[in-house]
C-alpha cells in the first residue's frame, strides 16, 4: 500500500519587526522572517500552509537587482512587495496565485522583497514610494 505523505508543518520564526509607512504615517507593524541565505531565499514560504496577517517574510539579496519571484509550492496565496535599497517599494505583485510558476517580475530595481498574504496590500493601500523600517530580534 501506498504510504501517505503528510505536508511538512513550517513554523513561523519571528527574526526581526517590520514598519510600513505612507509618508510619515503608520500602515501597518508586522513580524517578519528573514531570508538571506542562498537557500533561504530559494525556499521562501514553498510548503507553508498557513501563515498570519501580522507575519511576513522579508528576503534581503546582497544587492540592487531585478528580481522575480514564482509560486512553485507556495500554497499561500501573496502579495509580493518589490523594495529598493532606500527601503521604498518600487513595484508590487498582487494576489499570486498558489502553485503557479509564473515569473512575477520587480520590473525595477530592488534589495528586498516582502511577502504579506494575499490583499493586506489592498487594504492598507500600499503603493509605490511608501517605504519600510525593520528590525532584528
Amino acid at each position: 500500500t501506498p504510504k501517505k505523505v503528510n505536508p511538512v508543518k513550517i513554523e513561523f520564526k519571528k527574526e526581526g519587526e517590520l514598519t510600513l509607512y505612507k509618508s510619515d504615517s503608520i500602515l501597518s507593524k508586522l513580524d517578519i522572517e528573514i531570508a538571506e541565505t542562498d537557500y533561504e531565499t530559494e525556499t521562501g514560504l514553498m510548503h507553508r500552509t498557513e501563515m498570519q496577517d501580522s507575519q511576513a517574510m522579508l528576503f534581503i539579496f546582497p544587492e540592487q537587482n531585478y528580481r522575480s519571484f514564482y509560486m512553485k509550492n507556495t500554497y499561500i496565496p501573496l502579495d509580493i512587495i518589490y523594495i529598493n535599497e532606500n527601503k521604498k517599494v518600487v513595484s508590487l505583485q498582487k494576489n499570486a496565485k498558489p502553485l503557479d510558476e509564473t515569473s512575477l517580475p520587480s520590473n525595477k530595481l530592488a534589495k528586498y522583497v516582502l511577502e504579506v498574504k494575499a490583499g493586506l496590500s489592498d487594504k492598507w493601500n500600499l503603493a509605490v514610494g511608501d517605504s519600510i523600517s525593520f528590525s532584528r530580534q
